[in-house]
C-alpha cells in the first residue's frame, strides 16, 4: 500500500481560492481533489530550464556558441 500524504497550505489569497473553487466546479470536484490534481500534473512535467541545461551539458555545453552583440536601441512602452 502506498502511504498517504498531506500537506496544509497557510497564506492562500482569498482570490486564488474562489479561483480554484470555481475550477473545481467546472471539473465537477472538490477543492482538494482539484488541488492535487494541480500538484499532480505539476510535479510531472519536465522544468524547462533544467531541460534546457541537461540538453546543453549532453552537447558539450555552450561556451562555443556565438553570441550576436545587440545593435538595438532600448526604448519605453506606451501602456495605455
Amino acid at each position: 500500500m502506498v502511504p498517504i500524504a498531506s500537506i496544509v497550505v497557510r497564506g492562500l489569497e482569498e482570490s486564488v481560492k474562489k479561483r480554484l473553487a470555481a475550477q473545481a466546479k467546472e471539473h465537477g470536484r472538490s477543492m482538494e481533489a482539484e488541488v492535487r490534481d494541480i500538484l499532480t500534473k505539476a510535479v510531472r512535467q519536465p522544468h524547462i530550464g533544467l531541460a534546457l541545461m541537461h540538453a546543453a551539458q549532453e552537447a558539450g555545453g555552450i561556451e562555443a556558441l556565438p553570441v550576436p552583440e545587440r545593435v538595438d536601441v532600448a526604448r519605453s512602452a506606451e501602456l495605455g
